[in-house]
């Protein structure tokens, strides 16, 4: 399994993100970095989980601010050879196309993460991940929940003909919560799309929630807090 490092980024910093409760964020205190300049945090996280991706949410653009684009360019000149996964809030494919057009020459390293509380309708998922789908084979959908509500305008959830290759299963109440990964709704959603590579999101607390993962069949996780904890040990590459 694939052990994808997160940082949330607000007002040019990096912040813990705690139950999804993005008013009461705080700059974030690191035990493994020391630090929250993005670039900084992003170089040693990547560096941490010998990671090819890293998973961005921007929490400027989630709460309807311009997205960190300056941010997300110094990173991507950091980390030449990783790829940003990108949760800007887009409601659309159209934000995610201004925002790759910022990114210059990392363009191709963006993988827009178009987030089910986020869309704004059927028709956006369509035009996101239909036989016409706008957004490409590289976006990536995350069916987001929150206390066992699903966050879906669109009907993300109940759409799996329309999910592309990679699909987040984000489960916000857990996420900083040190409350274990929810390997039952991933489950769920794997019975559903069984070819789907299904990336879980919150919970994950040491290496042993880690392996619970893997032999539930998650693709890849998304992991933060403990990381900056220091209860995952750096990954060998």
């Amino acid at each position: 399994m694939i052990l994808i490092p997160v940082i949330d980024l607000m007002h040019d910093q990096v912040v813990r993100a705690k139950r999804g409760d993005r008013q009461s964020y705080q700059p974030i205190v690191s035990a493994l970095c020391g630090s929250s300049d993005p670039v900084t945090v992003a170089r040693i996280l990547c560096g941490h989980c010998a990671a090819q991706q890293l998973y961005i949410a921007d929490l400027d653009a989630l709460q309807g601010r311009p997205a960190q684009a300056a941010v997300l360019r110094a990173i991507a000149q950091a980390l030449p050879g990783v790829e940003l996964w990108v949760d800007a809030g887009f409601a659309d494919p159209a934000p995610a196309a201004a925002l790759r057009a910022q990114l210059g020459g990392a363009a191709p390293r963006l993988r827009a993460v178009f987030g089910s509380e986020s869309l704004s309708s059927r028709a956006a998922l369509e035009d996101c991940f239909g036989t016409q789908g706008r957004a490409g084979e590289h976006a990536v959908l995350s069916l987001d929940r929150r206390d066992g509500t699903r966050l879906d305008a669109a009907g993300c959830w109940d759409l799996p003909a329309l999910w592309p290759r990679h699909v987040i299963v984000m489960t916000l109440e857990r996420v900083g919560a040190d409350a274990g990964p929810d390997l039952d709704t991933l489950r769920e959603v794997q019975a559903r799309s069984p070819g789907t590579a299904l990336v879980g999101a919150g919970g994950i607390r040491n290496s042993a929630d880690l392996e619970r993962a893997d032999a539930a069949g998650a693709w890849a996780w998304l992991v933060a807090s403990a990381l900056h904890d220091g209860r995952i040990a750096p990954v060998r590459g």
